[in-house]
């Protein structure tokens, strides 16, 4: 019997757990631990609200997770309530799958400004982490300002700017959504340091931007560059391109009839944050940008912002006796190795890219590393005790362990608790998690 822990739960953790499932059938053990009671981690925390259609790949996980060899273990904190080499002592291999929940710091003067945010403790707001439930953002002002130029400002913006009803159907908690609709936000400036060329930005999520009720885009024309040098660019980045060339199109008649607008300005490279107490301004310095690099100009200017929420990217949080690459944001590691009988997945091996579905040939290369160690001799222990071994460890220890099973009685309970036209009111701290199981 082969037995694997992996540390995460989200896209990652289960394409993993399949991938072992398939290769080993009945002849292995999977144990999928996770710090929180529920599963999933970014497909619950971190995709959209509104994006229910991605929020769909949970099934797949599920069918996973219902098999007899695969168990999750919720409510368990790994380097805390147990730790990595007391799993490796159990265990033919522990694979970490942790993701990238922490942003990469905008470290600028000001930085310490109130209503001052970074993208995972906004994201992680109004998708209902249980740590930052009580972030509360002062919506009141008129000036947003989003910094990055990928997909999760994208998000951050389109979530600033819906109405009531174009919430229908997304899962937003309830208390993010009464804040949402009582906003004052009335214009959105999302910074890039570089041009049209060079945005993460995916063609679907900027293509939401056009049919918003109450919001308009808006990018200047001198900020793209000849129409041909598009044909030179990837046919995905293209279409995005694309789309900014649409808005740039869009008449001011258009902008005069909505009341939100959603300004792209590129080429500006947030310099610091101003105001008294809290954030009024952030002062940017125009760039160039030269072979892919942006380079500043040494003109600066400020933007209103009397809210900022900082997209910047995402780093993995180290663990206890495992190797890390500071510089990276990730797990020090070799094609997903890391030490014997230690590996990672997803975001904790490469740094957050890539979409959801990227994970699951990582996943499958992981296991064929595992198996390949295996055979060598490497791994592979007769006397691990795996999900035995553990068991005994949470009973000495009194661990509340949140089982599968657990898990759907707290979905059942937040979908009897939804709001008419959502699909559940999740439940927001650890706590009431707990009770709902109960």
């Amino acid at each position: 019997m082969r037995h694997i822990a992996i540390i995460g739960s989200g896209p990652a953790g289960y394409y993993t757990a399949e991938a072992a499932q398939k290769l080993w059938g009945d002849d292995v053990q999977v144990d999928i631990f996770d710090m929180l009671p529920v599963p999933y981690g970014l497909i619950r925390f971190g995709v959209a609200p509104d994006h229910q259609s991605i929020k769909g790949v949970s099934r797949r996980y599920e069918k996973t997770a219902l098999n007899e060899n695969v168990r999750f273990i919720g409510n368990v904190k790994v380097g805390e309530h147990v730790t990595v080499p007391e799993l490796m002592q159990l265990y033919d291999a522990v694979i970490l799958a942790t993701g990238a929940p922490n942003d990469r710091e905008l470290d600028l003067p000001g930085k310490d400004l109130s209503n001052i945010f970074d993208s995972a403790a906004f994201v992680g707001w109004y998708n209902g982490h249980p740590q930052f439930n009580d972030l509360n953002p002062d919506l009141s002002g008129q000036h947003a300002v989003v910094i990055g130029m990928g997909n999760v400002a994208l998000d951050v913006a389109r979530i600033l700017s819906k109405t009531e009803a174009e919430f229908e159907g997304a899962d937003i908690v309830t208390y993010a959504l009464q804040s949402l609709i009582a906003s004052n936000v009335k214009a959105i400036t999302i910074l890039g340091r570089r041009g049209p060329h060079q945005i993460m930005m995916t063609p679907k999520e900027l293509g939401e931007l056009a049919a918003l009720e109450r919001a308009s885009p808006r990018v200047d024309r001198d900020d793209l560059p000849e129409e041909e040098e598009d044909m030179l660019l990837e046919p995905g980045l293209r279409k995005s391109v694309n789309h900014l060339r649409s808005f740039a199109a869009i008449p001011e008649s258009v902008h005069a009839e909505k009341p939100i607008e959603i300004h792209f300005d590129m080429f500006a490279s947030p310099q610091g944050f101003e105001g008294d107490g809290k954030v009024q301004r952030v002062k940017v310095e125009r760039t160039e940008v030269h072979q892919g690099r942006a380079t500043g100009t040494g003109e600066m200017y400020t933007v209103p912002a009397d809210i900022v929420v900082s997209c910047i990217g995402y780093r993995s949080s180290p663990i206890p006796d495992v190797p890390f690459d500071e510089r990276a944001g990730k797990f020090a590691n070799d094609e997903g190795r890391i030490l014997r009988g230690i590996y990672c997945v997803g975001w904790a091996r490469r740094g957050p890219s890539g979409t959801i579905g990227t994970n699951r040939p990582d996943g499958y290369s992981v296991v064929e590393k595992i198996a390949e160690d295996i055979d060598a001799g490497t791994l592979g222990r007769a006397d691990k005790k795996g999900r035995e071994g553990f068991d005994a460890i949470a009973a000495e220890r009194g661990l509340d362990v949140v089982t599968f099973r657990d898990w759907k009685k707290i979905e059942e309970a937040e979908e009897r608790a939804a709001r008419e036209g959502a699909p559940r009111e999740k439940f927001v701290d650890v706590e009431a998690m707990i009770r709902a199981k109960n």
